[in-house]
């Protein structure tokens, strides 16, 4: 076994020395009872990592179960440390970096407000209509979009609207699940 993947006592020896931030979605199977999220939410900040997306919503009504997507950038090391620290709560069933075990679907929502008239409604249309995004409503000044798809997608329609009038954007955060016939 290689020098730096030996048990020293703590979990750090389970990842490779490495530096460089990754981003990670974790997939965490919760009951659903009052103080989950704080508690999670306070994991993370008592140990100063960052949630750059949250999502919660109860999954399984009948066995009173949540799921709850957290997106972080995180060393390997660090990832290892939250995965670990998250399945000692209670209330936790599993975790799951779906990143690590490959191919997830990833989507988010977005509702984006854009203002503008003349050609620049034209251009947002089209844009808008390029996207696949829906208009859920419209006033003789603005646009209010409604936009799902990866990330990445959302973000490059939004920077598409900054120049012909961006006023406001909502995003849901990310919803993800694992490819195949398992379940969580």
């Amino acid at each position: 076994m290689n020098a730096h993947l030996q048990p020293t006592g703590s979990a750090y020896f389970l990842t490779k020395e490495t530096d460089s931030p990754e981003r990670h979605t974790l997939s965490v199977l919760v009951d659903n009872e009052p103080g989950i999220l704080a508690r999670i939410a306070g994991l993370f900040t008592a140990r100063g990592y960052n949630i750059e997306s949250l999502t919660v919503s109860e999954t399984e009504h009948e066995k009173n179960l949540s799921r709850i997507t957290v997106v972080v950038v995180a060393t390997p090391k660090v990832l290892v440390q939250i995965k670990l620290q998250l399945e000692r709560l209670v209330p936790v069933h599993r975790v799951h970096d779906l990143t690590a075990e490959g191919a997830a679907l990833e989507r988010e929502l977005a509702l984006v407000k854009v203002a503008g008239t003349g050609e620049h409604r034209v251009e947002t249309l089209r844009l808008a209509d390029a996207f696949r995004a829906q208009v859920v409503d419209a006033s003789t000044e603005s646009f209010v979009f409604e936009i799902t798809g990866k990330p990445s997608k959302i973000e490059q329609f939004i920077a598409l609207m900054v120049p012909l009038g961006l006023v406001e954007v909502v995003r849901t955060g990310l919803a993800a699940i694992s490819r195949g016939p398992q379940g969580m």
